[in-house]
């Protein structure tokens, strides 16, 4: 048996311990230090495993990880998110569907705030799902449509998924943040077009609210949500402009943050405790996987994968759009199963080298990635953002309804695929003025 099968038997053996629910930190940690252990012997593998946190830990651009994070619990504990749903419903609720338009528009605010799919999907259901439930909404409209927006927290900048992309793959993180920034807004604009006309086809599924909000009530509550957009235009501005690292706008965002909420008046001393506390387990859970990537990274390097899967693309004769169909098909299986953070890391080191011989510019491939992990996020039966909105809404609604409801927002999803790939400069316009 040569390297590359030996490589490619541990990477099955991983993929079974995920299927048995080991932990996907564990199952490629594990499955890396066999194969080095199995090519170069146990100390070789133990020297990989000695010398892998340290490299990992030494980037410097991976500190914006937990500043975008503590950035996102900041504003989430300290108050700055919680009118966004009013706002949105006040100057959206008389279109047809407005209330679930205006749960979409306002997870996209608070997805460029917090950075974090779940957490949106969560605060968002919270808000959005009990208002549209009064007025009679369907039910599977309204959860599908809170957990098919809170996946905007995966390509909305600040997106944690495109940092670690651009450290893994070494390509920009600040252009990669900004690349984001039109396919999200595409993809909130395409989920908003899906409502309004399955509304208008079935209004039956979405009855208009009775209030009529005046102008003075809708001007009056742009002063409620001024802190969101702020800060997002602080840490997007900073980077555009050339004046920070996308580092550096990390953490002058959860300083803005912190200090926002300090004159608002919403943060507590709990809820900073509780902020620093979630981005500490987050940061935590995070690295330990990147950690258990860089590991497999090795081994595969070793093994020879990367040579391999490279000149297999050049026999083959895939170009450009074979690679990209290869791999959409890899994410949306992947997806159904396992974690998006754990995919991505998963499948890196063996999709780098095709998108290298077939030179696919990162940027536009980061993109890509990142919508495919968006869909993981609502694709059964493991659709993370689905169980999200299950725990918010308890046993009121089933778990079936909500991914009944989902899947035309799939469809929607892979619409957007379909439009980045023929149009690539709409992820590239943007980051070509990025210095």
């Amino acid at each position: 048996m040569n390297s590359v099968q030996i490589a490619f038997l541990c990477l099955a053996g991983m993929m079974a311990l995920m299927a048995i629910r080991v932990p996907i930190a564990v199952a490629l940690g594990l499955s890396a230090f066999a194969g080095i252990a199995w090519l170069l012997g146990p100390n070789a593998a133990l020297r990989v495993i000695g010398s892998a946190p340290f490299e990992f830990g030494a980037s410097w651009e991976l500190s914006a990880i937990p500043m975008f994070l503590l950035m996102g619990n900041l504003a989430y504990r300290g108050g700055l998110t919680a009118s966004l749903f009013e706002a949105a419903r006040l100057w959206l609720a008389k279109l047809p569907g407005g209330l679930a338009v205006a749960a979409n528009f306002a997870s996209a605010l608070f997805a460029a705030a917090s950075g974090s799919s779940l957490a949106t999907a969560a605060a968002m259901g919270r808000l959005a799902i009990p208002e549209m439930l009064k007025y009679r909404y369907d039910p599977g409209l309204a959860c599908a449509t809170v957990a098919a927006a809170g996946t905007l927290g995966a390509i909305i900048p600040p997106s944690i998924a495109f940092v670690l992309f651009g450290w893994y793959t070494e390509t920009p993180i600040g252009k990669l943040l900004i690349a984001g920034i039109l396919p999200g807004l595409l993809t909130a604009a395409l989920f908003a077009a899906y409502i309004i006309i399955h509304c208008r086809l079935r209004p039956e599924i979405a009855p208009p609210p009775d209030d009529d909000p005046t102008w003075k009530e809708r001007f009056a509550i742009l002063l409620d949500i001024w802190p969101s957009p702020l800060l997002v235009l602080s840490v997007i501005g900073g980077i555009y402009s050339g004046l920070t690292t996308a580092t550096e706008a990390a953490a002058f965002g959860a300083f803005s943050a912190l200090v926002i909420a300090l004159l608002k008046g919403g943060l507590t001393l709990q809820a900073l405790r509780h902020s620093i506390v979630d981005t500490l387990h987050s940061t935590a859970s995070l690295f330990l996987i990147a950690v258990s990537a860089v590991i497999l990274t090795r081994f595969l390097a070793i093994s020879g994968v990367p040579d391999f899967m490279g000149a297999l693309v050049a026999d083959m004769d895939l170009g450009p759009y074979g690679v990209i169909a290869f791999m959409v098909v890899v994410y949306l299986i992947l997806g159904c199963f396992l974690d998006p953070i754990g995919i991505m890391l998963i499948t890196l080191p063996i999709l780098m080298p095709m998108w290298e011989a077939v030179q696919l510019d990162m940027i536009w491939m980061g993109v890509l990635v990142v919508i495919l992990l968006e869909i993981g996020l609502i694709t059964p039966p493991v659709g993370l953002n689905a169980f999200v909105i299950k725990s918010v809404v308890g046993d009121q609604i089933p778990l079936t309804t909500i991914f009944r409801g989902l899947l035309w927002f799939l469809v929607v999803d892979l619409v957007v695929v379909g439009i980045l790939v023929a149009f690539p400069q709409i992820s590239l316009f943007l980051p070509g003025f990025v210095d």
